[in-house]
């Protein structure tokens, strides 16, 4: 027998390489400045890795409890309750996580299987399609359209049948920089109402908002909370995304399940670092002055391309930025942004690798979380073009 024969049946045939990595090699072989991948090229608070190093000096080396460590999920749980007014048990409804991938993936696999569908809204992360196709779901797309790349409710009800099984949003988006409002959040919830539908809620840029708007977590409304998970991450908030640290939450029966597959799949994650969130997160200014943070940064670049040929709206949150650049090109995304880093020294990503069937809508996203002479850099080779 040939074991090739095994590949063949591959249950994930048609995903290739993910276009951050593609790009990400093509900039560095090329040297280009990279405003691809979405990390910080600036290094995270010295108290917080400090705090870590106290905690790996404590003896906190062994593994944590599979849930993760109950004075992380304590804090975390107070965290939610303070900023959104819902009470999640630290005991039954918090899970420390390896990054909100392995949430997304983790609720994903507890509750979908063969024949289910998940309705997705593109552009979407690209994690959230493979790990529904693993587990014998059908992604059902809702495709928003440039510039606004809002949601249009009524053309997503109409995508829900008697096979829904889960609805994917995310908010603040990427890699839209969009955000969704109370009346999204409203009409969602309202859809949802009369149906047994699970709702996963990727909020990884939950403290990265912008122009004094606020972050509707799904937490805030009792519908959705009560069929949601609540994904979120570390790793963006305090720039450590190398750390691969997050958490979940979600209603204690659905908790349960989420738990079944976490203890196989990774069982625990890194003790010392869920000690040192621990203390560090006991500061809400640590996580509550990232808006203005960022704000900053988006500011600068935006003034700094306002005489460029792009256009665009500014990001709602997130740290990406879009830049429609139809005024001097209709070059296909991924060949202008080929051209830029081959020719021109910057990397982006292409819009339509988070599109249904790969479509163009003329965008390239920009990661704004870099130090200031990278972002003058960039404002420079851009403002040339």
């Amino acid at each position: 027998m040939d074991y090739r024969q095994h590949i063949k049946a591959s249950k994930l045939p048609d995903v290739k390489t993910t276009i951050f990595t593609t790009v990400g090699n093509l900039a560095r072989k090329h040297h280009a400045i990279d405003l691809s991948q979405g990390f910080p090229n600036f290094e995270a608070d010295d108290t917080l890795k400090s705090l870590v190093c106290t905690a790996l000096t404590a003896g906190h080396n062994q593994y944590a409890p599979m849930q993760g460590y109950y004075g992380l999920r304590e804090i975390i749980s107070e965290k939610i309750t303070s900023l959104h007014n819902r009470n999640y048990s630290p005991e039954n409804e918090i899970t420390i996580t390896v990054g909100a991938t392995q949430a997304i993936f983790t609720a994903i696999t507890a509750f979908v299987g063969k024949g289910d569908e998940v309705i997705v809204i593109k552009p979407a992360y690209d994690c959230y399609e493979p790990a529904i196709i693993l587990n014998g779901g059908i992604p059902i797309y809702v495709q928003l359209d440039a510039p606004e790349y809002k949601i249009d409710w009524t053309t997503f009800q109409g995508k829900i049948t008697d096979k829904t099984k889960m609805v994917i949003i995310n908010t603040p988006h990427n890699p839209s920089g969009t955000i969704l409002t109370k009346w999204d959040m409203e009409q969602l919830e309202l859809i949802l109402k009369s149906t047994n539908i699970i709702l996963l809620s990727d909020e990884v840029y939950e403290h990265i908002i912008f122009d004094g708007q606020v972050h509707e977590s799904a937490s805030r409304f009792p519908d959705l909370a009560n069929r949601s998970f609540i994904c979120a991450s570390f790793g963006k908030t305090f720039h450590v995304t190398g750390w691969k640290i997050g958490y979940c939450a979600a209603p204690s029966e659905l908790m349960a399940e989420f738990r079944k597959v976490h203890q196989f799949a990774v069982f625990c994650v890194d003790h010392p670092v869920q000690r040192a969130l621990a203390i560090y997160l006991k500061n809400p200014s640590h996580y509550l002055d990232l808006n203005n943070f960022y704000q900053k940064k988006r500011d600068f670049f935006l003034k700094g391309i306002k005489s460029s040929k792009f256009k665009f709206k500014p990001s709602q949150g997130t740290y990406f930025q879009l830049l429609d650049y139809t005024t001097f090109s209709n070059e296909a995304d991924e060949v202008l942004g080929k051209r830029l880093i081959t020719v021109n020294g910057i990397a982006s990503i292409p819009i339509s690798s988070f599109n249904v069937a790969n479509r163009n809508d003329y965008m390239l996203r920009f990661c704004f979380a870099k130090k200031q002479e990278t972002l003058e850099q960039a404002v420079e080779i851009l403002c040339k073009l």
